[in-house]
């Protein structure tokens, strides 16, 4: 090598020309796979957000290739571009939706990939948050369609979405012996629906609230059934 160490070293930078090409060969496809498929989700994205009371949403995945910064995931950069409202400029999902929002998207998301998803339990805090009436049903009816192929739990305290559940468990804080302690228990069928009505009304939980809870536990257990 030390003899001849000019040709040595062109044959270094052969080999890393060479191998290099390859990578970029390697990273085209994928790229092409990724814009290919961006065009796919993005219309099945759309469906899934209109069906969560997302009604005048505007979506684009930009695939954008840049063979200067290739990484372990290839030389792309994936960005989701929304617009939730007429006449807004599509941005980043990150500089564009609340907490709230985020959590339909992903929502969405998660449904449209159900069938290519491995991981077998999705848990969802707080996905009630700024929704209410009928969005609330359209996040419940969504939940149910995922919860056909996986494990959900759900953080909630909207009575839409806690009726659409098979297994009710009461998260509870309270002072014991001086000390916070919170608990959890799980909650039978009357037990369920009670909890319910108090998510309805508030504190007082009358007898018509009671009939409205189980009417809403049988008009979600009939929406499950529909989806079977």
């Amino acid at each position: 090598q030390l003899a001849d160490y000019e040709a040595y070293i062109s044959g270094l930078e052969s080999r890393k020309e060479k191998k290099y090409q390859e990578l970029l060969s390697c990273c085209k496809k994928l790229s092409d796979g990724r814009k290919k498929n961006a065009v796919v989700l993005q219309s099945s994205l759309k469906t899934a957000l209109q069906e969560l009371n997302f009604l005048s949403v505007e979506l684009e995945i930009q695939v954008i290739s840049n063979e200067e910064a290739i990484t372990g995931d290839g030389y792309d950069d994936v960005d989701f571009l929304i617009s939730l409202n007429p006449g807004e400029p599509m941005k980043s999902i990150s500089k564009v939706a609340s907490g709230g929002e985020l959590s339909r998207i992903m929502l969405a998301l998660k449904s449209v990939m159900a069938d290519k998803e491995e991981i077998s339990t999705l848990i969802f805090d707080e996905i009630d948050a700024g929704i209410s009436g009928k969005t609330a049903w359209k996040v419940s009816e969504k939940m149910a369609v995922l919860g056909k192929e996986h494990q959900l739990i759900c953080i909630t305290h909207l009575p839409q979405i806690a009726a659409m559940a098979d297994s009710h468990f009461m998260i509870e804080k309270r002072a014991k012996e001086g000390r916070s302690v919170t608990e959890i228990f799980e909650l039978k069928e009357e037990k369920s629906i009670e909890e319910i009505a108090r998510l309805l009304s508030g504190t007082t939980v009358t007898e018509a609230v009671i009939n409205n809870a189980r009417e809403l536990k049988e008009l979600a257990a009939k929406t499950k059934q529909n989806l079977n």
